[in-house]
């Protein structure tokens, strides 16, 4: 009996993959934007350096980034980090009589619709990286329980459809109370509920337990209707590598939202988004004096070797014609 519903779960969601990349026959949609990430560090200490770092967003097989403009207390650099290739801009800076450091990046982005499969180019321990714990999101222990009395399907697909229906069907999109966003799986297992970064880590939790790399993803969305506007914080999704295959990704907090597109966010992404940063538990370039990153999207800022989180975040889009 085992065997068989494990046979019937494996099809399900082989056809609904398949179902998912039917629309890959069509031309992916692209969207070109302006995008400003801006923000006003405060109540800085007099006489004390600022330390900060701002995520730069890459270049790659889903969007072409350039810098726009930038307006800056100082001269930055941009460096890279070794262990997920994120990129940020680094410069330090005594605050202004006020105790204030404004910084203002504006990025023109062409970001290009995902369906179905894309390309690996991390290197073998980078994708070695993608199968170890995070400091939150865990490859035992209370994410597994979703799992109880559930045959996992042999296949990495399969599986993967298993993982993302059980999360979807676990957890609620909701932002109550506190405790939601941390990206942590365990909390996310009890609470039933939560943001963007805490679906996908619990989705990265089980994926990974199973020995399929999976990886976060964190950026920003843009709403559906083109325009301008201002854009109210981060979102995130995931990727997960089956075996002899590409990355493949999923936004399960979407699909949560909106159910009608449950079976397009398992393969497939939209265009409405711009990505920053990859991965959790992050160390900078240069180091930060903190410990690790949980993920990388706002500013970090340290003065003293301390994290300073007093700031004021503003985020827009400005859709362009494309180049």
């Amino acid at each position: 009996m085992a065997k068989v519903r494990n046979c019937l779960l494996m099809a399900a969601a082989v056809i609904g993959l398949l179902s998912s990349f039917a629309v890959a026959e069509e031309k992916p949609k692209s969207r070109a934007f302006l995008f400003t990430y801006a923000a006003t560090l405060k109540d800085l200490p007099t006489g004390e350096m600022a330390h900060v770092w701002l995520p730069v967003p890459p270049n790659n097989e889903q969007q072409e980034v350039a810098i726009e403009s930038e307006e800056l207390p100082v001269k930055g650099k941009i460096s890279v980090e070794s262990e997920y290739g994120n990129r940020s801009l680094y410069f330090e800076a005594p605050a202004k009589a006020d105790g204030t450091l404004a910084v203002k990046m504006v990025y023109r982005v062409t970001r290009h619709e995902v369906r179905g499969e894309a390309k690996v180019t991390e290197t073998m321990e980078q994708l070695a990286r993608f199968l170890k714990a995070d400091a939150l999101v865990p490859i035992d222990g209370k994410p597994l329980t979703l799992l109880q009395g559930k045959a996992t399907p042999d296949d990495n697909l399969a599986a993967a459809r298993l993982f993302y229906d059980l999360v979807n069907m676990h957890m609620r999109y909701s932002k109550e109370g506190t405790g939601w966003g941390r990206g942590d799986s365990t909390w996310a297992c009890d609470s039933r509920f939560g943001n963007c970064s805490d679906f996908h880590s619990l989705f990265i939790s089980l994926t990974r337990a199973h020995k399929m790399p999976a990886k976060f993803e964190i950026g920003f969305p843009l709403p559906e209707k083109h325009g301008q506007g201002e854009i109210p914080g981060y979102h995130c999704w995931a990727w997960f590598k089956p075996e002899g295959k590409g990355w493949i990704p999923v936004d399960i907090s979407e699909a949560n939202k909106n159910p009608k597109m449950t079976e397009y966010y398992f393969g497939n992404l939209t265009e409405n988004r711009v990505q920053f940063s990859t991965g959790r538990d992050i160390t900078l370039n240069p180091p930060q004096m903190g410990k690790p990153l949980n993920f990388f999207i706002y500013p970090y800022v340290e003065v003293a070797g301390k994290p300073h989180d007093k700031m004021e975040r503003k985020f827009s889009f400005e859709d362009v014609a494309a180049k």
